[in-house]
């Protein structure tokens, strides 16, 4: 059989002997053809090294051997950068060696810039901290005591009691003085000159760092306080409802847990560790669970729209309450007063002493109603819902006293500090990521006023204390009745609890362990234990927090002393 590429027919028949020129053969499998050897000898320049002339001699062995050792010696003696496959852009309006500059450069600022912004922050969507971080506090107290120590030896700045370092001075660091920050003797008149006779000097000091840095060391710590990373107990909860905007779990004055599981609700006692089921909804299902302060009632917000009150100890329904034509996600309890929230956008007051249904509707809200706290100490109502708003209420005024509009997502989660009046946390979903404080006690006719003193922004309210990142969405907020702490449990894409510090907002501990959103948050009567519900039909009991001090504690604390003033 004829092979080549004049049986292919993908070349023309050459004149030369196949000894001289040898044929190429395709691949049996390829469907590349051969090389045409006309084209590349068109191609070839004439001048190319690569020609090899008519009749030239053989390479001599030993030369090549000669040639090869040179070329390694010159490539031992002069290393060639590491080949880059991206050709370097040449731009020649700029000449071509570096010139450094020589503008002064004010290391102070460069210093402060650099601290600040490597400083550990609170957590955010770009610099997010492990969840498996077991030793966060003892990280982050030791960053700071580090960037305190480091800022004082290079720039001589005085330490604080409280840590936080003074503003740096200006002054040239490369003046020549001595350890003890005097100016050299040599400046000085020779009178003057002597010996240095102050035990305390840091010329006699046999430690690398200054005093100052010394006694910033040996200060005592303040030892961070330790939170259980795994919850100490877990019950099932099943069906228990994925939805952002229900409140199915509530603990209440009698230590008697409550939560709505489909079309039933049921009781957890903490004291037994007993579970009994208080009713079951035939033809509907429970969206909303609320304890009264003070008592055995509860109230349950049914999907048509119902409201029902139960007395938990004598397991008897007392009345059932009508005003909303769709769900009810969102209770309230102050004393007499319950406070309905519904998917209709409204909300009713409903004085259960009365036979009235309601006695007040109001109608600011634009979508559905998902968070609703009382605060009984000023008598102020915050509302939150899916139309990104929060709101303020005063007493049972029909119209809102604040209107904020500064989340951009679902406003659920809402909590009234115990610690200081008029004090609001309140938090955004998905979208939005962030926890607000608001002081809920500034007049609104000087917030404009106010507003221009505090930020650059007209837009952002008077009210507004402080903003937080969180990194997720943020489903529940409740305040510690024991310390000045908060916890806030997180959605997407996180699912984990929080303890924060207020104010300073640093965390005490980061709690996971939920595979779904954390949607439900209660804290029992002490104060210690807080119970979390998600959507993978859990309920995960952690202590959180620590135990409020009694006066007994109080009491073994001046006997210690034995003396009192």
């Amino acid at each position: 059989m004829a092979s080549g590429p004049a049986a292919s027919g993908n070349a023309e028949p050459s004149n030369k002997s196949t000894a001289d020129t040898p044929q190429l053969i395709s691949p049996p499998d390829t469907k590349t053809p051969p090389t045409d050897q006309s084209k590349r000898q068109r191609d070839q320049p004439e001048s190319s090294s690569m020609a090899r002339p008519t009749g030239s001699d053989p390479v001599s062995a030993i030369a090549l051997t000669k040639a090869l050792h040179k070329l390694d010696r010159s490539r031992d003696s002069t290393p060639a950068p590491s080949p880059s496959r991206k050709r370097a852009r040449l731009n020649h309006d700029q000449p071509d060696r570096f010139m450094p500059s020589r503008s002064g450069v004010d290391l102070n600022i460069f210093h402060t810039r650099e601290f600040r912004d490597s400083t550990p922050a609170t957590p955010s969507r770009t610099n997010r901290v492990s969840n498996g971080e077991l030793n966060y506090q003892r990280v982050e107290e030791a960053n700071k005591t580090f960037e305190n120590l480091l800022r004082t030896e290079l720039f001589d700045d005085t330490i604080h009691r409280s840590g936080t370092p003074a503003t740096p001075s200006r002054k040239n660091i490369f003046n020549f003085t001595t350890r003890s920050g005097h100016v050299t003797p040599h400046s000085l008149p020779r009178s003057q000159r002597g010996p240095n006779m102050n035990p305390h000097s840091e010329l006699y000091s046999l430690s690398p760092i200054k005093r100052s840095s010394q006694s910033l060391l040996l200060e005592p710590r303040k030892q961070p306080r330790a939170v259980s990373k795994v919850p100490y107990k877990v019950l099932d909860a099943p069906d228990l409802a994925d939805d952002f905007y229900l409140n199915l779990v509530d603990w209440g004055s009698q230590n008697i847990l409550g939560v709505g599981l489909r079309n039933s609700v049921y009781m957890w006692n903490s004291d037994t560790g007993r579970v009994s089921q208080l009713c079951e909804l035939p033809d509907d299902t429970v969206t909303s669970v609320n304890w009264i302060q003070r008592g055995s009632h509860i109230a349950i917000g049914t999907g048509r729209g119902f409201v029902q009150i139960w007395d938990a100890n004598a397991g008897r329904r007392l009345r059932t309450m009508t005003g909303h034509t769709n769900r009810v996600g969102a209770l309230a309890w102050n004393d007499h007063i319950l406070t309905s929230g519904s998917r209709d956008r409204t909300i009713l007051h409903r004085d259960v002493r009365q036979p009235e249904q309601w006695i007040r509707k109001l109608t600011g809200h634009k979508q559905e109603v998902c968070g609703l706290k009382w605060n009984p100490e000023d008598g102020q109502l915050a509302s939150g819902g899916n139309d990104n708003n929060l709101m303020i209420w005063e007493k049972l005024n029909a119209e809102p006293t604040y209107k904020w509009k500064s989340h951009e997502a679902a406003v659920k989660a809402i909590s009234w500090s115990p610690h200081q009046r008029g004090l609001l946390a309140s938090g955004g979903g998905t979208a939005d990521r962030k926890i607000k404080f608001w002081n809920t006690l500034i007049s609104p006719y000087a917030s404009s006023s106010i507003a221009r003193n505090h930020s650059t922004d007209p837009s952002v309210p008077a009210n507004l204390l402080k903003t937080v990142d969180t990194g997720s969405q943020v489903c529940n907020l409740a305040w510690s009745i024991n310390s000045n702490e908060l916890v806030s449990t997180h959605g997407y894409s996180q699912n984990q609890i929080v303890v924060w510090k207020y104010p300073s907002m640093q965390q005490v501990a980061s709690l996971t362990g939920h595979t779904f959103r954390v949607l439900y948050l209660a804290m029992s009567p002490d104060g210690q234990v807080i119970v979390t519900g998600a959507g993978d039909e859990t309920l995960r009991f952690w202590n959180a927090f620590k135990k409020r001090p009694t006066e007994e504690d109080s009491f073994m604390r001046v006997g210690s002393n034995e003396i009192i003033r």
